[in-house]
């Protein structure tokens, strides 16, 4: 996403009217099919939670990481975000009195650490910018925690249609009040259509369907390659340069989610 996002930005998109066009179009993509394989509408009090998930929880944590940049070197800003996987797990052992045991922990610790190499850049941020950047943590935290609750309930596919119309719903809102700015080229949308399908729709579906294999601690955990991923795609399709100690960093991300995958710890 990150990449395809530097080209919506490139053709002239602000981030109200990007949000607004990813959480639009991939709920609409997900309406249509749901409705081709004659899927049911979650309700009732599932309805209302996932509806929060996507309107507070997923605009709220956009919100407070893209303040938090106003304020806080790119790097840090990302380091705090990468915090949720240690919140998710504790709070997870916590409320669910699920067994926390060492290798899971390791893992966790393992993730952050390469990720933090891995991010790389200054880590330079005031006050308000790294309170900011925990609060994005929390709250993508008890968003993953609520939907570990609720999707099972409602299935992956309905529930992340929900969530995405709710953010779409919301992000419209703000566009309305500040004025659009749209991608005024093929190349501008073919990037906004790539973060719809790609990296909105399929991805939120796909880790709705691994938490509920795995529960929300250990999908937490392995989603942590995003930030690897991220750096390894920019340096092959923009030459940003790719340095030692993010490869190093990326290595020990990737050993701690092939260690966590093979163990058999997980909920599975």
């Amino acid at each position: 996403m990150p990449i395809f996002g530097k080209l919506a930005y490139a053709d002239g998109v602000d981030v109200p009217s990007l949000l607004f066009l990813r959480f639009g179009l991939a709920g609409a993509l997900m309406v249509v099919v749901m409705r081709v394989r004659g899927m049911a509408w979650p309700r009732g009090r599932n309805l209302w939670l996932l509806a929060a998930m996507g309107g507070l929880g997923y605009v709220g944590q956009a919100f407070c990481y893209f303040a938090a940049l106003q304020y806080a070197s790119a790097g840090l800003t990302a380091l705090l975000l990468y915090l949720y996987p240690a919140i998710v797990t504790v709070l997870s052992a916590v409320l669910a009195r699920r067994r926390l045991s060492g290798l899971r922990m390791l893992a966790v610790v393992a993730t952050l650490f390469g990720t933090g190499l891995a991010v790389g850049g200054s880590l330079a941020g005031s006050t308000p910018g790294i309170l900011l950047g925990v609060s994005a943590a929390l709250i993508y935290s008890v968003y993953i925690l609520v939907g570990e609750r609720v999707t099972p309930v409602s299935g992956a596919m309905a529930s992340a249609t929900v969530i995405l119309l709710a953010a779409a719903c919301v992000c419209g809102l703000i566009v309305l009040v500040r004025g659009p700015a749209f991608p005024s080229s093929t190349v501008g949308w073919a990037a906004v259509g790539s973060i719809a399908t790609l990296s909105t729709a399929v991805a939120v579906i796909a880790f709705f369907a691994g938490m509920a294999r795995l529960g929300a601690a250990d999908a937490a955990t392995l989603s942590t390659l995003e930030p690897v991923v991220s750096i390894v795609l920019a340096a092959m399709f923009l030459d940003e340069a790719l340095g030692r100690w993010q490869i190093v960093g990326g290595a020990i991300v990737l050993g701690a989610v092939i260690l966590l995958a093979r163990s058999g710890d997980g909920r599975s």
